[in-house]
């Protein structure tokens, strides 16, 4: 079935990946972004009729309503993402993250469909045993987690919406981001063979970005046995500490060298082990490993040597 899509944001990480896919599903795509980080990561896309791109900013609500009069689906990507750009602009991040997102739900009718990529870095630091599913209490450390606690509180009141909540993105994209964890130690590991680790036990959940991608195709297919619910979104075999993830680095790059820092913290305190099988019940399955992610990002740092495709 085709379905004409919005994707706020889609000309970022994510978006760059997921509008082609969208596109190769026969779907009618239009993108709102504000090409905040000056890329042109859907040029390709352009000869496709199929698809439409609009230069401007979310919270507009001039731009906006014409875009949602017309859609179907809106998968909003558009976000100031991860805790230090946040920080460095608190306003803007609430502004985008938060209330442009309760603006726009609030001129949908009960027949549009939405899915939202929210975040389990909002479990902070999990159970006892740092254990998490999707019935867990949340408990956010940053304002980026705390807001997108309050958006998916405010997604699972509308009647057709599905919230997945991701793990720690990797992998290579039109639309670079080196500032994400495992993407970051792998561009360590190539260029400057050496990190050191504060806290290295502590632990996160990962996902490459294609499987991302594949959980939003998945959520679409699957729709209507899936909305009104929450699914975690990561690898079941990767629920790793940064010590083991640069472990599983060095299997690739026998150069790099990691050690612990004998004092301090971490800024980051997330520290969580998280069960992705209720979005495993629904059929489900990763396609691609941290293996296959950190191959990948080696050969995509051969092309990439700056810092200008980091969010900070």
């Amino acid at each position: 079935m085709e379905f004409n899509i919005l994707v706020t944001g889609g000309a970022g990480y994510l978006g760059s990946i997921l509008v082609p896919e969208l596109l190769a599903q026969g779907h009618r795509v239009t993108v709102l972004d504000n090409f905040m980080f000056r890329q042109n990561s859907l040029a390709q896309l352009c000869i496709n009729p199929r698809f439409t791109v609009v230069n401007g900013d979310v919270r507009c609500i001039n731009t906006v309503n014409p875009l949602l009069e017309q859609t179907d689906i809106i998968i909003p990507l558009a976000a100031l993402v991860g805790a230090p750009l946040c920080n460095k602009d608190p306003v803007g991040a609430s502004s985008t993250n938060r209330d442009a997102i309760f603006a726009m739900m609030d001129r949908l009718s009960p027949q549009q469909r939405i899915l939202m990529p929210t975040t389990n870095s909002a479990y902070g630091s999990g159970d006892d045993n740092n254990h998490c599913d999707e019935t867990s209490p949340l408990n956010p450390i940053s304002h980026y987690a705390r807001e997108k606690v309050e958006v998916e509180k405010r997604l699972l009141e509308h009647s057709n919406a599905i919230s997945f909540r991701l793990a720690t993105v990797f992998g290579m994209a039109p639309r670079m981001r080196t500032d994400l964890l495992v993407n970051d130690f792998v561009y360590r590991a190539v260029y400057d063979r050496a990190v050191v680790l504060f806290e290295s036990h502590f632990k996160r959940n990962y996902i490459h970005i294609r499987d991302v991608v594949r959980a939003f195709l998945h959520g679409i297919e699957n729709f209507d046995a899936m909305k009104g619910e929450i699914f975690n979104v990561g690898l079941s075999d990767a629920n790793i500490s940064k010590w083991q993830l640069c472990e599983a680095i060095k299997k690739q790059l026998p150069e790099f060298v990691f050690v612990e820092a004998g004092e301090g913290k971490d800024p980051d305190q997330r520290n969580y082990i998280v069960s992705n099988q209720k979005i495993e019940q629904t059929g489900f399955k990763p396609a691609y490993g941290l293996d296959d992610g950190i191959a990948e990002l080696t050969k995509g740092y051969a092309m990439i040597k700056n810092s200008c495709y980091g969010n900070i």
